[in-house]
């Protein structure tokens, strides 16, 4: 339940209206406990994410946070494929297991909704795509990948690439060291998410998640050092960004206007403050 708690968190700190978690019924102590803010949306079996609930009351979806492998939790996940892909819902975010999972069953992606936002780690993209010679081969795959499947491929790493469908490809200047621990992608889900269910479009929900998670790092470990900072401090320095997000990009829905002015292509130069692209 540590990785829903850390999404859930980030989530809200993001600027979720209203969340809710659905998770195993033994989580339900845990994450009223921890995230009382949160709503919880109890699954049938006590140990393991077997089912989808009803979707219509969502804005947008984060899946794959501590979810495991389980034969139930895949055909869980399969059916989620399946019921935002009938449902025209492109708001998904998938993270850790749920990449995992379709690894393993490379013939879901049939299913996976156009405008999805993968978040792999390295491993988790060689596990997803095939492993690659070097940094510049996986990049070129990750863009093609992209390009393929008509997703956002957000790599995480020193110096995090966000591939985009028409070929794009972003990468972020914030972040530290310190933000190489457990949870801090699991943040990142729940960022990702918390833009998207605020009508960001996915390339602007990508682009500005990344960006944000990484200068929360930046903050967090100002305050408490990069030895010692934790996820959850990420978590909680993303509310202090508050305010300049809405200055920087004011809720974007339409992926034809421009890039985020933090964030406009400069070919491989920087422009203003934080993201670069390759095209």
């Amino acid at each position: 339940m540590g990785a829903a708690v850390l999404a859930a968190r980030a989530c809200l700190r993001a600027g979720v209206g209203l969340l809710s978690v659905h998770a195993p019924r033994t989580g339900y102590i845990i994450l009223q406990s921890a995230v009382p803010e949160a709503m919880f949306s109890a699954g049938h079996r006590a140990m393991m994410w077997a089912e989808v609930p009803d979707l219509q009351p969502y804005s947008a979806v984060g899946a794959g946070c501590g979810i495991g492998r389980a034969p139930e939790t895949a055909l869980a996940l399969k059916n989620l494929l399946q019921a935002m892909n009938q449902a025209n819902n492109n708001k998904l975010v998938l993270d850790a297991d749920a990449l995992n999972l379709l690894a393993e069953n490379p013939d879901w992606w049939r299913w996976v909704p156009r405008n999805t936002i993968l978040t792999p780690h390295p491993k988790e993209f060689a596990r997803l795509f095939g492993s690659s010679a070097n940094d510049f081969d996986r990049n070129d795959l990750q863009r093609a990948k992209a390009q393929e499947h008509g997703i956002f491929i957000v790599l995480k790493g020193a110096h995090t690439s966000i591939a985009c469908p028409d070929g794009a490809c972003w990468f972020n200047s914030t972040g530290n060291p310190g933000m190489a621990t457990g949870g801090t992608g699991d943040v990142l889900t729940g960022v990702l998410t918390g833009l998207l269910a605020q009508g960001y479009s996915a390339r602007d929900a990508a682009l500005l998640g990344v960006y944000l998670h990484g200068l929360a790092g930046d903050l967090a470990a100002k305050e408490q050092g990069q030895a010692g900072m934790t996820a959850g401090d990420v978590a909680d320095y993303l509310g202090k960004r508050g305010k300049p997000l809405r200055e920087m990009n004011p809720r974007p829905t339409d992926t034809k206007k421009p890039a985020p002015r933090h964030c406009r292509n400069a070919g491989w130069s920087l422009e203003n403050e934080g993201l670069t692209t390759r095209s």
